[in-house]
């Protein structure tokens, strides 16, 4: 599978660990801020980062972002599911196909992401959701292009530490199983423990929007120390005064192994 392996050598350019970022929140959310002018959300993305994260109809809006040497790889969802949506109070994790692998790849995609429910509480449910990612993920083989599976549990924002950290050990076992080259998922307690039990790199999400830069970019560097091989921000690293410094941090934190304070110090980072 070359076409694969130099599309996962490309994100992880010279065995670097590798930065995401994520400007797909409209597909569920609508337009949210640092994303209501998404064209202007792309030109301002860092050169330095690997990967933008978008959804399947804003490839073709956003192709000057990608279509000169030295570009971020677009990396394109493929499902959408009602587990995104908590604006609407949405739980029950119903999934459906946005676009196929093969669209995404005409599009221009190099990268494609499928996300996975489980433990919804309704075995009907979970086993349309495992057909969904399972027909993604042998599309992709059979193509030659990287899948990031991304697991997301219902309830995210309120069950215990203890039972993300469940929900993700075994998940992203599963998500592994189930052929994906990548995982996004949660930092969590006791993650070392989910990146160990991964035959597949593992992305740590920024997931909420962090109080300070600092923290946000403590976040990364715990995610990195505990074993993942880059991570995937969205609002951590576009809801902030100047993105573009901001990502060209968290690029050192996550590539180079700066510490979170010498890099606010470094970049003169001000919230």
């Amino acid at each position: 599978m070359y076409g694969k392996d130099m599309r996962l050598e490309k994100l992880f350019n010279k065995g670097e660990n590798a930065v995401i970022i994520a400007i797909d929140h409209g597909m569920f959310d609508g337009p949210i801020p640092g994303l209501i002018d998404l064209k202007k959300t792309a030109l301002n993305i860092n050169t330095r980062v690997d990967g933008v994260l978008l959804s399947p109809g804003m490839l073709r809006h956003l192709h000057f972002a990608f279509n000169y040497k030295g570009a971020p790889m677009p990396i394109v969802r493929l499902n959408w599911s009602s587990v995104y949506c908590f604006h609407w109070n949405y739980n029950n994790a119903n999934t459906v196909l946005a676009q196929t692998v093969e669209e995404a790849i005409a599009n221009g995609a190099e990268i494609v992401l499928a996300s996975l429910t489980l433990k919804t509480g309704n075995e009907e449910t979970d086993t349309h959701n495992i057909e969904i990612f399972s027909r993604l993920s042998n599309a992709a083989y059979k193509l030659g292009i990287p899948l990031i599976g991304e697991y997301f549990p219902i309830h995210s924002e309120t069950i215990s530490k203890e039972q993300m950290y469940d929900q993700v050990y075994s998940s992203c076992r599963i998500l592994s199983e189930l052929g994906c080259d990548l995982i996004k998922t949660f930092y969590t307690i006791d993650f070392k423990k989910v990146t160990e039990s991964c035959p597949v790199p593992v992305l740590g999400l920024g997931a909420d929007k962090k109080p300070t830069q600092l923290e946000a970019l403590e976040l990364a560097a715990n995610e990195i120390h505990d074993g993942a091989r880059g991570v995937v921000f969205g609002r951590n690293a576009i809801q902030v005064p100047d993105c573009t410094t901001f990502q060209s941090a968290l690029c050192d934190v996550v590539k180079h192994g700066l510490s979170p304070q010498e890099a606010i110090n470094k970049y003169k980072l001000e919230d």
